[in-house]
């Protein structure tokens, strides 16, 4: 029984959520419906998230085509051995992530860094910045 209702529930999502444009009430009742059958609080379902520090940065480029990404821009896949570089960077941060991605409009790359520590987000995000100039 418990598996016949937990796939009647999957099969009501499309009623629920507006894939196509992602409306933001539609969204809330399934958070709620979610919140509601696990019997959580919206603070105990806030208490599972940790919002770690982090830098927004733009790195000025000859060429942001020359800078390709994948993985809902969260892997770059050119220039050649950037990604390599950028995972060693990031590794040396505890709690660290960094996103590079190049500007729909601009002679900029994004560059998103977050770490355990302000100090340290900055500190990561300048880096990639600098790797990104370098490239």
């Amino acid at each position: 029984m418990q598996k016949k209702n937990a796939i009647q529930q999957l099969a009501n999502l499309p009623r629920l959520i507006n894939q196509s444009v992602g409306d933001a009430l539609s969204d809330a009742f399934f958070v709620e419906s979610i919140l509601r059958n696990k019997n959580w609080t919206l603070a105990e379902w806030d208490a599972l998230y940790k919002d770690f520090p982090n830098r927004l940065k733009a790195q000025k480029v000859k060429d942001r085509n020359v800078f390709k990404t994948t993985d809902a821009e969260r892997q770059l896949t050119e220039p050649a051995g950037v990604q390599q570089s950028l995972n060693q960077l990031v590794a040396k941060y505890k709690n660290g992530r960094s996103f590079v991605r190049p500007s729909g409009t601009e002679d900029v790359v994004r560059i998103y860094a977050e770490a355990e520590t302000q100090k340290d987000a900055d500190q990561l995000a300048q880096e990639v910045c600098d790797l990104v100039a370098a490239n």
